[in-house]
């Protein structure tokens, strides 16, 4: 793996100030660029690529419901093969060592379509999966998809009894006390798992081939994790009820009752555009739940599932891929700010039509997060076009950072200010026990739910996080609300302790410290902390020393998972924009770091405007099971451990990263070393002086 040699910068050494001409320049070029690129409705929206076990799983499901549209599953293969690794693997994300379990999801795909098994992509595809244990070693999830064709024993998948649906909310294992995206799995896995449904496919599609010591020899049990720990006595307790659970269950009473709870939770979180909370996973899990309860192909429900999930299609040239999810409100939010803070008048049509767009994308009826709020008015925003059971704090806080840069006309910009008052009352009422905010819910880290069998992959709480908290107090900060206000002083502290002793922040939903930095030191700056703080410069230090020789900033998707990497990585657009504005947050936006990152920037813009960035440096998934930080990384043999090639993880490509954060990045350079720092859109603030403002709008009844 490259690796860029760190170097203690010192301020005599170099840095020369960048000509406002160029800054300006790249600006320029930006405005041309994001203008090519909005829609006619106002929203910008970039590819979120992740990895091929969306194309793959786009596969097994059509295959299952009997849905296959043999044009798509060519062009699926031609990208399949294009995303292939020299040794015959295919990775989580850019840069990453082939991964077992996707290259075994791929493998059986471009089986499932004709690929010739002998051919020289599958038979290299076919070494690296047997050299690292075959069929028998893949994760949980892999396992699933398999026994449905018949190519993997039930027995050698979790349990996890329908019955669950009828446990009331504040039952410890009812399903509001796992994470948003790991409940939407749950409900109709539950009913998948019960049922153990088989879809038989031809003999010449099989996959017998993988299985090292053939379907006779396999042992299908799940892996025992090690040790006498809570997940063991968890493991222990799943082999020996789940055999009596299937004995006795068409003899149970509550079966039924359950199995019609969780058919109708589905159908009622099913989104207009046909989604399960706006993200794959739930999306294809609840088609295959309500296909195995009865529901034909033509049914409304999976009608419009089926037509949603091909929307989340990119067709490119004879290449189809399907995103995992899609990010037009977050993409908007954030080029918002950036154009603003970039000079572009709130009378533009291109912000004009942008701010019309978020205020009218404004969440107002109630969702899942009303279990643990049920006295709380609605007021946030989702990351995509449709998904109101989930709106997000993340994306509410950077919306509402938006907003108050923009304008609507003056008889209708009262609409913006209520939007922001509703956002703020809902944020509020949103925050952690800890101090903290987290995604989507409210107090989800209840760890005991990690300890069950099931739970064994990627992460399924939603705990605070340093980036979330940061964001939220950025956008207290910049309404005008400060570090001493008694509100804001949890959260301050929770920040506060989620330091690591080197200076740095982890980052959830990005990679990763240098995300982390670029969240915490401008929303410490914003709420008016002293940045000249020992602590503040213990963070700036080490943003110094992880500068890259070319002036850039990386870090690799495998600093989760190696404390080496922290901070180490080829140079890219966004992350550089990350360590800038936090350096101009610290009141180092004229130290020669600074200006050598500005000059990278400057010299890998392209000629139209935008920024090349193969790697990936956004975060789904770190796959901790737990969602945060963790204080030591699993070693090989321990439960959660994960390599290099991050087989728990989910790592995201968002195609406008590269060129909004930049834009922001440069933007706020520029104004503060060749300007004296003037606050964006006077005309444009947010007038109310309400700190926990009361909504004047009804919410949806209580989650039932």
């Amino acid at each position: 793996m490259l690796r860029s040699t760190k170097i203690r910068r010192d301020v005599e050494s170099s840095g020369a100030v960048p000509s406002q001409a160029a800054v300006d320049g790249a600006i320029s070029k930006l405005h041309g660029y994001f203008r090519g690129i909005q829609s006619d409705l106002g929203y910008w929206w970039g590819e979120l690529e992740s990895n091929n076990t969306m194309e793959a799983e786009y596969v097994m499901l059509s295959r299952f419901l009997g849905h296959h549209n043999p044009e798509r599953e060519r062009h699926i293969v031609n990208y399949l093969l294009s995303k292939q690794l020299a040794d015959g693997s295919w990775s989580i994300y850019y840069g990453a060592p082939g991964d077992l379990s996707t290259s075994v999801e791929c493998y059986f795909a471009l089986k499932l379509c004709g690929e010739d098994p002998e051919s020289d992509a599958m038979s290299r595809a076919r070494e690296f999966i047997l050299q690292r244990g075959g069929l028998p070693r893949v994760r949980v999830f892999t396992r699933i998809w398999f026994a449905l064709f018949g190519q993997w024993d039930w027995e050698g998948t979790p349990r996890l009894p329908t019955e669950m649906m009828l446990l009331p909310d504040w039952a410890p294992l009812s399903i509001y006390r796992f994470a948003s995206w790991a409940r939407g799995c749950i409900v109709p896995l539950s009913i998948v798992l019960s049922k153990r449904p088989v879809r038989p496919i031809p003999p010449e599609q099989a996959i017998d081939e993988l299985l090292p010591n053939g379907r006779a020899g396999t042992d299908y049990t799940l892996p025992k994790p090690p040790g006498f720990t809570l997940p063991r006595l968890m493991h222990i307790i799943d082999e020996t009820l789940g055999k009596i659970y299937y004995r006795v269950k068409k003899f149970n009473p509550l079966t039924k009752a359950a199995e019609k709870r969780a058919i109708r939770w589905i159908l009622e979180h099913q989104e207009d555009d046909g989604s399960w909370g706006g993200i794959q996973p739930p999306w294809v899990y609840s088609l295959i739940a309500l296909s195995i309860c009865g529901f034909p192909n033509d049914h409304p429900a999976i009608k419009r599932g089926f037509h949603g999930l091909d929307g989340f299609g990119i067709q490119k040239d004879d290449r189809w891929t399907i995103q995992g999810c899609i990010s037009p409100v977050w993409d908007t939010c954030l080029v918002v700010q950036a154009l603003a803070e970039s000079g572009v008048s709130t009378d533009d049509p291109m912000l004009a039509s942008a701010t019309n767009w978020l205020v009218d994308k404004q969440i107002l009826v109630g969702g899942d997060w009303q279990v643990q709020a049920r006295q709380l008015q609605p007021g946030g925003w989702a990351f995509e076009f449709h998904n109101n059971c989930y709106p997000d704090i993340d994306d509410t806080a950077e919306v509402v950072l938006a907003l108050r840069l923009g304008k609507l006309p003056d008889d209708k910009d009262f609409l913006r200010q209520q939007a922001i008052d509703r956002a703020l009352d809902w944020v509020t009422g949103m925050q952690n026990r800890d101090g903290g905010w987290a995604s989507f819910d409210k107090n989800n880290n209840h760890a005991y739910v990690t300890a069950l069998t099931f739970s064994d992959f990627g992460e399924v709480l939603d705990p605070s996080s340093a980036d979330v908290t940061a964001h939220v107090l950025e956008m207290y900060g910049k309404l005008g609300y400060k570090i001493n206000t008694e509100s804001l002083q949890s959260a301050y502290r929770y920040l506060r302790f989620e330091q690591e002793d080197n200076g740095s922040w982890f980052g959830r939903w990005g990679v990763n410290y240098v995300y982390g930095l670029g969240a915490v030191l401008p929303a410490l700056e914003a709420i008016g902390e002293d940045m000249k703080q020992p602590y503040v410069r213990r963070a700036v230090q080490w943003l110094l020393d992880h500068q890259n020789d070319d002036g850039g900033w990386g870090e690799s998707c495998a600093s989760y998972v190696d404390i080496e990497q922290h901070g180490v990585g080829p140079s890219t657009a966004s992350q550089t924009a990350w360590a800038l504005m936090a350096l101009i947050a610290a009141g180092d936006g004229d130290h020669p770091a600074a200006h050598r990152s500005v000059d990278y920037l400057l010299r890998t813009q392209q000629p139209d405007g935008h920024w090349e960035e193969p790697y990936f440096t956004g975060t789904g998934f770190p796959g901790y099971i737990k969602g945060e930080r963790v204080s030591r990384v699993p070693k090989p043999g321990e439960r959660g451990f994960q390599g290099m090639e991050l087989s728990a993880g989910f790592m995201i490509n968002y195609h406008l990263y590269r060129n909004t954060w930049p834009l922001l990045a440069l933007a706020r350079y520029r104004n503060r070393i060749y300007t004296e720092p003037q606050p964006c859109s006077q005309s444009a603030t947010y007038e109310s002086q309400k700190f926990l403002p009361q909504s004047r709008y009804q919410r949806r009844p209580a989650v039932d």
